[in-house]
């Protein structure tokens, strides 16, 4: 059953996940198979050559992956599973620098037993006094995901 986009959101998985935490990752909706989150670039976040870190930025991609691919509310039967990466791939398109807004877009392709395929892309714009979800800026980096339910131990 698809529950309603739910906009401003939170994620049982991320209750525990001290990397999203510290990324500073804001979660704006979540759906069956969706999954948008956004966070701003820090000075932590950049490498030597000014910035965005590609882990900094993969990693941000990996959590709306994982948002996407687990439900809010699992139903008893998803109760005792959970559903992970089996594998990804990611192209960095341009690069994002200190103090943009980066927003990555999560939507599951296909989905067939345990196995999963997801897109996932990711926008950077400069910061704005009253940010609009909808102008997500410049696409900066396509994620593709591939998933397996594993049970949870």
């Amino acid at each position: 059953m698809a529950e309603a986009a739910l906009s401003g959101a939170t994620h049982p998985i991320l209750e525990n996940d001290y990397a999203s935490i510290w990324m500073g990752i804001e979660v704006l909706s979540l759906s069956e198979g969706h999954a948008t989150i956004r966070m701003t670039l820090r000075q932590e976040m950049l490498n030597g050559f000014g910035m965005a870190h590609g882990g900094m930025i993969f990693a941000f991609g990996d959590t709306a992956f994982a948002l996407a691919c687990n439900p809010v509310h699992p139903t008893p039967a998803e109760a005792d599973t959970i559903t992970v990466a089996s594998g990804v791939d990611i192209n960095f398109l341009k690069s994002a620098y200190r103090g943009q807004v980066i927003t990555a877009v999560a939507d599951r392709r296909s989905s067939a037993g345990r196995s999963g395929l997801y897109d996932i892309q990711i926008f950077a714009a400069d910061p704005d006094p009253q940010p609009d979800p909808q102008q997500r800026g410049e696409l900066i980096a396509e994620f593709r995901g591939r998933s397996r339910t594993i049970p949870k131990k």
